[in-house]
């Protein structure tokens, strides 16, 4: 997806390392508060024992950073990232590219920026891979990077191959830049661009998967309100095979395709097709939309109607990929997924300072059966728990008029808390996050709906000056985001990451990702709920930073 010039922005959709305190200290430091652990206020006029202090980071940001940057998210040390780039896998190290604009805010154009990481948590920033504006076809906006093992492209076994989109003057064209150094830096193609535009106003973000059924590669290109699906031997001459059109959603960008075990079971492998997209028309914000269906080769065939990956209003231009070495003769029970943690209808309008935008965590998907269909269910990946510090525990009890939890001043924790379902099915619980005596967002659950839902409309942008003049922007990020996520049992279980300016939420297999800036001030938060919703237990764990 380009970055957006003035005159048409598109209404669609960290890193190096803060440690803990040695372990030891953490664990003494633990014991002695839970024995000396003071009240916690449960409501006016009461107070009850609760739990302790939270353990904290070594320092909460490093010295100098902005405060809303996350401490744990993968961000550019400075100017504008936007649209993720599918990793790949090589010699033991996860390859990912961001599109990036070191101009911003006074000059538009992208170029792929480069981060690797061993396990997908902690990132290395690595510098500009593919530099724009070099021939003369546009900047490098989003498209693929693929390992070509066989050297299908005639650049040698094992070389990279990007196949990406270019823009100049409005017309968009597919570019072709090779790595012959494992992903480090790329040459152009000497016969840019090896897709001619055919007359389309939006024919962009090439998605490349090898289809080893078929000995084929096969791409997915943006095409408005279609999805094209192209055939090619050697990634350079493509063959248009069919069109996936879908009214409803805006304009879709960024697609995706793959396959996934329906419940974990090989025989029931099924296709997934995902685009962002534009989900106002149904009373949503932008973000993943996807269908389940079949695949002959050349066309896709939906089984039913559209589906979301996440509730939230900024999760976009996701990609997802498989775990290394998978490949069609294995099981494929999960894959990984990442998004640009923002959203286009306010991405230039937020309170950061010298740097803009984010990618989510990485979440770990799968497809399971859901009330008769196939659904993506979401859940963080394993590797997080690398970051995760001394858990204080949450005693279970009565939550009416109350129950202040132990967050760390960092603002970087995860907050697990699990919600007993009332015996008539109704009651709503909240986690309030609070900055210096204000609730600047809210996580909650209604029982009664079976629905998850966030609202930040007290946050520092929502009523910041960066919004003010933009009543169609403030109004798109003030209102309240949520998902339904029916309980399984006789509870539910909120596990909410917070990370200074943003959090995930995950619910049920269900997510909803939001920004959410808090104003200066002591770092809180509460459980409230309506009776007779109790809790059953919950813990606060510090999340280290990856900066």
């Amino acid at each position: 997806m380009p970055f957006p010039r003035p005159a048409s922005i598109r209404a669609a959709l960290r890193r190096p390392p803060i440690l803990w305190a040695l372990a030891a200290v953490a664990v003494l430091a633990l014991a002695v508060s839970l024995v000396l652990a003071g009240t916690v206020q449960r409501g006016p006029g009461t107070q009850e024992s609760g739990p302790p202090t939270a353990a904290r980071p070594t320092e909460a940001a490093p010295e100098g950073d902005d405060v809303f940057r996350p401490a744990y998210h993968l961000t550019p040390d400075e100017h504008w990232m936007n649209d993720p780039q599918r990793p790949f896998f090589l010699d033991g190290l996860w390859h990912y590219y961001y599109l990036y604009n070191a101009d911003y805010p006074e000059g538009n154009g992208t170029e792929w920026f480069h981060a690797t990481s061993t396990d997908l948590v902690h990132w290395k920033n690595e510098g500009v891979a593919i530099p724009k504006f070099r021939n003369g076809l546009g900047d490098i906006e989003t498209g693929s990077a693929v390992v070509d093992t066989e050297g299908t492209a005639g650049f040698g076994k094992g070389a990279v191959i990007a196949v990406l989109t270019q823009q100049h003057d409005g017309v968009q064209r597919q570019s072709l830049f090779y790595s012959t150094d494992k992903g480090y830096s790329f040459q152009g193609y000497g016969q840019n661009p090896v897709m001619e535009n055919p007359g389309a106003e939006h024919w962009r973000d090439p998605r490349i998967i090898r289809d080893e059924a078929n000995n084929q590669w096969l791409m997915l290109l943006a095409e408005g309100h279609k999805i094209g699906f192209y055939t090619s031997r050697d990634l350079k001459q493509w063959a248009y095979v069919s069109g996936f059109e879908q009214e409803g959603l805006g304009i879709l960008e960024c697609p995706d395709f793959f396959q996934l075990d329906l419940d974990g079971d090989p025989a029931k492998r099924t296709w997934v097709l995902a685009a962002s997209a534009n989900g106002s028309g149904e009373g949503r914000t932008t973000g993943l939309a996807y269908w389940t269906g079949s695949f002959d080769g050349k066309a896709f065939t939906a089984d039913g109607g559209h589906q979301w990956l996440d509730g939230g209003p900024d999760f976009y231009a996701a990609v997802t990929w498989a775990g290394p070495g998978l490949d069609d003769a294995q099981p494929m029970a999960s894959r990984h997924a990442i998004g640009w943690m923002n959203n286009w209808a306010y991405a230039r309008n937020l309170p950061t300072n010298g740097w803009y935008g984010a990618a989510s965590v990485v979440r770990d998907i799968r497809l399971a059966s859901d009330g008769g269909r196939p659904a993506l269910v979401s859940s963080p990946t394993a590797a997080l728990q690398s970051l995760e510090g001394a858990p204080v525990q949450v005693p279970g009890g009565s939550i009416d008029g109350g129950l202040a939890l132990p967050v760390p001043d960092s603002g970087a924790f995860k907050a697990d808390v699990e919600l007993a379902k009332p015996a008539d099915g109704t009651g709503e619980a909240r986690l309030l996050l609070q900055s210096g005596g204000t609730t600047y967002a809210t996580v909650g659950y209604d029982f009664a709906a079976g629905r998850a839902f966030v609202d930040r409309n007290g946050d520092a942008a929502a009523g910041g000056s960066g919004l003010a003049d933009r009543a169609d922007a403030r109004g798109e990020y003030r209102q309240a985001r949520s998902v339904d996520a029916q309980p399984a049992g006789d509870s539910v279980r909120l596990t909410v990451y917070v990370d200074r300016s943003s959090l995930e939420v995950f619910v049920a297999g269900r997510a909803l990702t939001s920004l959410a800036f808090p104003p200066a001030g002591t770092k809180e938060a509460r459980l409230v709920a309506e009776e007779p919703v109790s809790l059953k237990g919950g813990t606060v764990t510090p999340l280290a930073g990856i900066r």
